[in-house]
């Protein structure tokens, strides 16, 4: 068993280990993607009656197999309809994300990013769209103290999440929004106003709270502006507007100085850590997967004995011997291949023209010989049988 599984790795090659992790990817992916879409329960299903079709190959359940057919000749026509919505989407991102890819917003690829990552981007598209919204992330210091009103939530962060809050027709999208960790822990929180005139330059009130919560403790505050879609940010009792794309470095070193080990984690380590359990089902199927249409796709070679039937015989003549009473017929295919075929499918009938009592010598076809059409018959050996026949005795 361990040198078969030597033999294996050896056979992989760079090549092999290369495609083998590019597929694990895409199927972690797609099992992130199950799992948002909710399709997982049906897939599921489709996965077990694919088991039962196996093993109604396997044990040759002939009923069972004959509906199983039916139902997987249209199954992908089944899938196509049953997750229309949810491919559209899938290729949608996919198209989006090749034609740029900068943008990060997929659903796919936003499930692993840290929080600095998702405020990033969510405030940046704000800014963009011009709508209005003022963040709070806490360091060392409490913030109870200066927050007034609020709703606790408690929700993990998300782009999603954010925009549904900050939407102008939402009933707390005035209020500020504290973000501890990688949670928003409360919303439509309202901060003292500052009252230093010379910084806010006659910005509004969402700028005004930001620098008020920033005068009293060493929280940082964000504000997107919705009249000029500019993003500003509020610290250690300073206001200062701050380009789009320098917000993602700068949230990234925030969130280092507040917690260095979190931020450190975005290293090659975190993404074996992180839905790790995802990961190694997509290894596995991936594995499974290039084992059986790639290692096992090699052709090979494979005997059986078949035992020699024939069609019916004259009322008046019996079969006494079979020489040979059985043919050895050698096929070819993937090694694959081999695994469904079923023993019993591979038959082997001749017909016995101008039967006479005595020595019949009859040839083998190719057309004498029933097996499954995924397989190359190559030989049949030998190429004809004895057949000895005799008259019957008749009853007195």
């Amino acid at each position: 068993m361990k040198s078969a599984f030597i033999d294996i790795v050896s056979q992989v090659g760079v090549s092999g280990f290369a495609d083998i992790l590019f597929m694990t990817l895409i199927i972690y992916f797609l099992i992130v993607w199950l799992k948002k879409s909710k399709a997982g329960f049906i897939l599921t299903g489709i996965f077990i009656v694919g088991i039962v079709y196996i093993f109604s190959q396997l044990f040759n359940l002939v009923l069972t197999r004959f509906v199983l057919q039916g139902f997987f000749a249209v199954i992908l026509i089944a899938i196509l309809i049953i997750f229309q919505k949810e491919l559209r989407q899938l290729f949608e991102q996919v198209a989006l994300w090749s034609l740029n890819p900068g943008i990060k917003n997929k659903s796919l690829i936003s499930l692993s990013l840290k929080p600095y990552e998702i405020l990033s981007q969510t405030l940046v598209d704000l800014a963009n769209n011009k709508i209005g919204a003022l963040v709070v992330i806490p360091f060392r210091e409490s913030i109870d103290a200066f927050l007034d009103g609020g709703t606790e939530l408690n929700g993990k962060i998300s782009e999603k999440l954010l925009k549904s809050i900050f939407d102008p027709n939402s009933i707390g999208h005035d209020g500020a929004v504290v973000v501890t960790d990688d949670r928003v822990s409360q919303f439509s929180s309202h901060l003292p106003l500052s009252q230093n005139f010379l910084q806010l330059q006659n910005r509004g009130t969402r700028h005004a709270a930001a620098l008020g919560l920033a005068e009293n403790c060493d929280a940082l505050c964000l504000v997107v502006s919705e009249e000029r879609g500019q993003i500003s940010v509020a610290r250690n009792g300073t206001l200062s507007i701050i380009p789009k794309e320098q917000l993602n470095s700068y949230l990234k070193d925030y969130y280092y100085e507040l917690n260095p080990e979190k931020v450190e984690s975005k290293s090659w380590m975190d993404f074996f850590r992180k839905d790790y359990k995802y990961k190694i089902v997509a290894l596995c199927i991936s594995a499974l997967l290039w084992f059986v249409f790639v290692h096992e796709s090699r052709p090979v070679y494979k005997s059986y004995s078949v035992p020699v039937k024939y069609t019916a015989l004259p009322t008046e003549l019996n079969i006494s011997r079979i020489v040979p009473d059985e043919i050895k017929v050698t096929f070819s295919g993937p090694k694959r291949e081999f695994y469904l075929v079923n023993r019993n499918e591979i038959n082997l009938f001749i017909k016995i023209p101008n039967a006479t009592e005595g020595i019949n010598r009859i040839a083998i076809t190719d057309q004498d010989v029933n097996y499954p059409k995924s397989i190359v018959l190559e030989n049949v050996q030998p190429r004809d049988v004895k057949i000895y026949l005799e008259k019957k005795v008749k009853e007195k």
